[in-house]
C-alpha cells in the first residue's frame, strides 16, 4: 500500500479523495493554484503545493508541474480525481513512465474509450448493443443529411472528442441536419481541437442510465448496479438515484453484463462507468464509457456499502478485488442533488462570491463509511463559511446525498434535507432542485432525460415553485413574531403604562410583486408550553419550533409532524423558505395592515436601455461598437464565467449609444455594459 498520494484536484473531490486517504493510514499531498490557496482541500491535505494562476490551463492542466510536484513531495501515485486530467491518456502515460502509479484505469483503456467513433466500434466487437448510425467521420453537410435520410428522423449528431454537451445536436431534419452538422463542426474544433463528427438515431423519450463497473489487474471485473441519471438540464446532471426506478430486473442483469463485457475488452482496472441511452421499451444501447470515477459515485457507495474510492487506491496497489459478483448486494435507495453556485431565477446564471452563511444539513453518513441499510444524510463538498466561489472553475458548491429504505423514503430524507440546507452570499439552485423533487412526475418515476425541457420549458421562475400547503410559512412568520414579541416582553426596564404587550390578533402581509401584497389575518396563541398555536381562517396550525434569534434554521413539529425551514430577519420583513418557496412577510397589527395598503409603491428604476452584466464574470468580448445599430436576438457581448462562455443578446431593436465596460474588466451583477439611445 502506498504511503503517500498526490491529488491532482480541487474542491469537493479532492477532499473525498483525502478522507478515505486518512482511512487507508496514507498521506495526502494536495495541488492548488492561487485562487484556491485558502481552500478546504489544501488544509485538510497533509501537505499543498502551489502550482501557479487561477485558470486552469496554467495550473490543474499542467501535466509537468503536478509530476514534478508528485516527486518534489515523495507522493507515490496520483489520484486525478475527476474533470481536469482524469481522462487525459497522455497524463496516465507520463505518470507511468515517471515511475509513479496512477489511480485509475491504465493509458490504453483510456484512449480506447475517449474516441467515440473508435469506442463504439470496439463496444460492437465486444457484444455491446449500440445505436444504429454512422461511425466514421463524415466530411461535408451534404453528406450528413444523405446519412440522415439513411437511419432515419430524429438523428444526433455527435463530436467524437465531445462531452459536457457541447458539440451535440438534435436534428428532425434535412435543413437542421445540415445547419447542426456545421455547428457541431465549429464547436468541436474550437472546444477539442478535433472536428470530426459522427450520427446516430436519436433514441425518443430516452432515459440515461449507467452502470458502475470495477476491475482489478487480476482480470476480475464486476458491476456495482446502475445509476439512473436522466434528470438532466442541458445535458448535465441535475439528480441522480439508485437503484433506477424504471429498469426491470432483467435489464438491469443484461446491462451489468454488457457493461463488464465491455470493461473486459479493453482491460480495464480501476472505477469506470458504462453509459447506456434506455428506450421507452426498455431497449438500451451503448453511448460512452467515462474512464474516471463519476461526481454521482455517492448513490452507489449508499447503496452497496463500498467505498469506491478506496477500491480505487486497492486496485491501483495491485491487489485483488475482495469480492465476486454474487457478493454484490443492493440495499435501500439512494439519491443525490448537486447544489450548485447558480442562480435559477435568472436562467441559471453562474453565481460567485462569498459564502456568508453555509451551514448543511445534519449528517449522518460520513464519505468512505459503509451505510446501513436505511441510512441517513451525507454532504460532500469542499467550501466552508466565510470561504470563496470562484469564477475559474465548475459552481459545484456540495453534493447532498440521501439513503433510504425505498424511493419515497429518499425523497422525502431529500426534501427535509434541502429545506435546512443553509446558503448566503451566492445564490444556489435549491429551490429548482426542491421543485424537481415535488413534481408529481418525478415522484411517480414518470421522466426521460427531456423531462426539465418539457416541464419548463421557458426557465424557471417563482410561478413554478409551489408548495402544497401554501398557507404554513405564513403561519410560520406569525409564529415567529410571536417569538420576538415573548422575548420583548421579557425586557426588563420597561417604562410604567408603555410595557410591551401580547396581542392575539394580526395580519401576515406577504410581499408580492409591483406593490400587490397579500394581506392574511391571522389569530395567534401561545399555550405556556413552547408550542404555538396559528389560526389563518378554518385552518390550525400547532407549532412547536427550535429557532434562535439570529439564526436561518428552524425545526420542529406543525400538527404533530417534524419539518425543517429556514426563517430570516431582514429589517422590518422576516423571510421564510420552505420546499423551495421563499415568503418575505411582514406581521402587523389589524390597524397596522389598513395603513401599510395606503402606502405607495415605489417602482424599481428602469433599466431597460441599458445591457446589465447577469453575472460576476470577465468581459472577454464587446461585439458592438457606438452608434451602431443591432436587432433583437443579436450578440452583443461575452462573459466568461466558471469554465463557461455567456452570450449576452440584445433583448429588442436598438442603437447603441454608449460603451460602459472594456474587454478584459471584471464585472459585477447588473454592472451596465453598454447603454442604448
Amino acid at each position: 500500500m502506498f504511503k503517500k498520494i498526490l491529488i491532482a484536484n480541487r474542491g469537493e473531490i479532492a477532499c473525498r479523495v483525502i478522507k478515505t486517504a486518512r482511512k487507508l493510514g496514507i498521506q495526502t499531498v494536495a495541488v492548488y493554484s492561487e485562487a484556491d490557496k485558502d481552500a478546504l482541500h489544501v488544509e485538510l491535505a497533509d501537505e499543498a503545493v502551489l502550482l501557479g494562476p487561477a485558470p486552469s490551463r496554467e495550473s490543474y492542466l499542467v501535466a509537468d508541474k503536478i509530476i514534478a510536484a508528485a516527486k518534489r513531495t515523495g507522493a507515490q501515485a496520483i489520484h486525478p480525481g475527476y474533470g481536469f486530467l482524469s481522462e487525459n491518456e497522455d497524463f496516465a502515460r507520463r505518470v507511468e513512465e515517471e515511475g509513479l502509479v496512477f489511480i485509475g484505469p491504465k493509458h490504453y483503456s483510456i484512449a480506447a474509450m475517449g474516441d467515440k467513433i473508435a469506442s463504439k466500434k470496439l463496444a460492437r466487437e465486444a457484444g455491446v448493443n449500440t445505436i444504429p448510425g454512422w461511425n466514421d467521420a463524415i466530411e461535408s453537410p451534404e453528406r450528413a443529411v444523405e446519412i440522415a435520410r439513411e437511419i432515419g428522423y430524429p438523428v444526433m449528431i455527435k463530436a467524437s472528442a465531445g462531452g459536457g454537451g457541447k458539440g451535440l445536436r438534435v436534428a428532425y431534419n434535412d435543413k437542421e441536419a445540415h445547419e447542426g452538422f456545421a455547428s457541431c463542426r465549429n464547436e468541436a474544433r474550437n472546444s477539442f481541437g478535433d472536428d470530426r463528427v459522427f450520427i446516430e438515431k436519436f433514441v425518443e423519450e430516452p432515459r440515461h442510465i449507467e452502470i458502475q463497473v470495477l476491475g482489478d489487474s487480476h482480470g476480475n471485473v464486476v458491476y456495482l448496479w446502475e445509476r439512473e441519471c436522466s434528470i438532466q438540464r442541458r445535458h448535465q446532471k441535475v439528480i441522480e438515484e439508485a437503484p433506477s426506478p424504471f429498469i426491470s430486473e432483467a435489464t438491469r442483469k443484461a446491462m451489468g453484463e454488457q457493461a463488464v463485457a465491455l470493461a473486459k475488452a479493453v482491460k480495464y482496472q480501476s472505477a469506470g462507468t458504462v453509459e447506456f441511452v434506455v428506450g421507452k421499451d426498455q431497449s438500451f444501447y451503448f453511448l460512452e464509457m467515462n474512464t474516471r470515477l463519476q461526481v454521482e459515485h455517492p448513490v452507489t457507495e449508499c447503496i452497496t456499502g463500498l467505498d469506491l474510492v478506496e477500491l480505487m487506491i486497492r486496485v491501483a496497489a495491485g491487489e485483488q478485488l475482495p469480492f465476486g459478483q454474487g457478493d454484490i448486494r443492493r440495499h435501500g435507495w439512494a439519491m443525490e442533488c448537486r447544489i450548485n453556485a447558480e442562480d435559477p431565477f435568472r436562467n441559471f446564471l453562474p453565481s460567485t462570491g462569498r459564502l456568508v452563511r453555509y451551514l448543511p444539513p445534519t449528517t449522518t453518513m460520513e464519505a468512505a463509511q459503509p451505510v446501513p441499510e436505511a441510512g441517513g444524510v451525507r454532504v460532500d463538498t469542499g467550501v466552508y463559511e466565510g470561504g470563496e466561489i470562484p469564477m475559474y472553475y465548475d459552481s459545484m458548491i456540495a453534493k447532498l446525498i440521501v439513503h433510504g429504505r425505498d424511493r419515497a423514503e429518499a425523497i422525502a430524507k431529500m426534501r427535509e434535507a434541502l429545506n435546512g440546507f443553509v446558503i448566503r452570499g451566492v445564490a444556489s439552485n435549491i429551490p429548482f432542485q426542491a421543485a424537481l423533487l415535488a413534481h408529481p412526475d418525478f415522484q411517480a418515476g414518470r421522466f426521460n432525460t427531456g423531462f426539465i425541457a418539457q416541464h419548463y420549458p421557458r426557465g424557471f421562475s417563482t410561478h413554478n415553485v409551489t408548495h402544497e400547503d401554501p398557507l404554513f410559512p405564513v403561519a410560520l412568520a406569525a409564529a415567529a413574531h410571536r417569538k420576538y414579541r415573548d422575548r420583548a416582553m421579557g425586557i426588563s426596564g420597561q417604562m410604567p403604562g408603555h410595557e410591551a404587550r401580547m396581542a392575539i390578533d394580526y395580519v401576515v402581509v406577504v410581499k408580492g410583486e409591483q406593490g400587490q401584497h397579500a394581506h392574511h389575518p391571522v389569530r395567534v396563541a401561545g399555550n405556556g408550553g413552547g408550542a404555538i398555536t396559528v389560526n389563518i381562517g378554518d385552518r390550525c396550525y400547532e407549532i412547536d419550533k427550535d429557532w434562535r434569534f439570529g439564526g436561518v434554521r428552524a425545526s420542529g413539529r406543525c400538527n404533530g409532524r417534524p419539518f425543517t425551514a429556514q426563517i430570516e430577519r431582514h429589517g422590518v420583513w422576516l423571510q421564510v423558505m420552505h420546499n423551495g418557496v421563499r415568503i418575505d412577510a411582514q406581521v402587523l397589527s389589524p390597524r397596522g395592515a389598513e395603513l401599510f395598503k395606503l402606502m405607495p409603491y415605489k417602482a424599481p428604476p428602469d433599466t431597460s436601455k441599458f445591457l446589465l452584466s447577469p453575472m460576476p464574470g470577465l468581459l472577454t468580448q464587446v461585439q458592438v461598437q457606438v452608434g451602431q445599430a443591432v436587432q433583437a436576438g443579436e450578440r452583443l457581448a461575452v462573459i466568461e464565467a466558471m469554465k463557461m462562455e455567456n452570450i449576452l443578446t440584445a433583448a429588442r431593436d436598438g442603437v447603441v449609444a454608449e460603451i460602459l465596460a472594456a474587454p478584459g474588466e471584471s464585472l459585477s451583477v447588473d454592472q451596465p455594459i453598454l447603454r442604448f439611445e
